[in-house]
C-alpha cells in the first residue's frame, strides 16, 4: 500500500490533530503543503479533495476523506498501533462529546478570537478577545468536569480527545491571557504539560 497523504499547512490546528493521530500510530505519511490563505487563493485541483476548500484533506490508496474527526478515526482503525478510541460505548461517546465541544465552542474562541487576534492584529479587538476569553473559561470548566481520573482526558488511555484538545489549547497558551486562564484549571494544566512533551505533539510543532 502507498503511504497516506495529508494535505494542509503546518500552522493549522486541525492539520496538526490529524498529524498527531498519524504520529501516534507510527504511520509514515506525506504532508503536502497547502496554504488556504495564500494570495492566489485555493488551487482548483484541491477542491476535488475538499469541496469546501478547507484543510486538512486525506488520501490513502485512492480513498479520500475530509473532516478531521473522520480522518483521525480512519487513521486509528486502518493502521496498526495503539488504539486511540475507547473500547466501550460510553467512552467513545464521551470522546465524541469532548471533540464536538472543542469544535463547536472552543476552537473559534480560543484560537481565533483570542490567540490570533492578539498575536497577528496590529490593533486587536479587545471586545472580541474578552468574549473569546469568556467562552474559553466555559470550555475549560466543562473539560474539567468531563475529565476522568488519570493522566489523559478519558483516564489511563490516550485517545483522539487528547489529540483534538492539545493543538487547540497549545495555540491558546501562545498568549499570556491563555496561560493565565489555563493556570486556574490545574487538572487541565497538568494534562497539557504532560501531552506537550509527547513525541507526537513535539514533532508536529510549527517551525519558527
Amino acid at each position: 500500500m502507498t503511504k497516506p497523504i495529508l494535505y494542509g499547512a503546518d500552522y493549522s490546528v486541525y492539520v496538526r490533530i490529524a498529524r498527531m493521530a498519524l504520529e501516534e500510530k507510527g504511520v509514515d505519511y506525506e504532508l503536502v503543503p497547502l496554504d488556504i490563505f495564500a494570495a492566489d487563493g485555493i488551487p482548483t485541483w484541491y477542491l476535488e479533495h475538499h469541496p469546501f476548500g478547507r484543510i486538512p484533506a486525506f488520501e490513502h490508496d485512492g480513498f479520500r476523506l475530509f473532516e478531521t474527526n473522520a480522518i483521525a478515526r480512519y487513521v486509528d482503525e486502518a493502521f496498526d498501533g495503539p488504539a486511540l478510541q475507547p473500547a466501550d460505548a460510553r467512552g467513545r461517546a464521551r470522546m465524541g462529546q469532548m471533540t464536538g465541544m472543542l469544535d463547536a465552542y472552543g476552537y473559534r474562541a480560543m484560537v481565533w478570537d483570542v490567540a490570533v487576534e492578539r498575536l497577528e492584529k496590529a490593533e486587536p479587538d479587545e471586545a472580541l478577545i474578552a468574549g473569546g476569553m469568556s467562552q474559553a473559561e466555559t470550555v475549560l470548566k466543562v473539560l474539567t468536569s468531563l475529565k476522568a481520573d488519570g493522566p489523559w482526558l478519558l483516564g489511563d488511555q490516550l485517545t483522539l480527545a487528547d489529540l483534538h484538545a492539545a493543538p487547540v489549547i497549545g495555540y491558546f497558551v501562545k498568549v499570556s491571557e491563555g496561560q493565565k486562564l489555563l493556570a486556574r484549571f490545574t487538572g487541565i494544566q497538568d494534562w497539557y504539560s504532560r501531552i506537550a512533551t509527547r513525541r507526537s505533539f513535539v514533532r508536529t510543532e510549527k517551525a519558527g
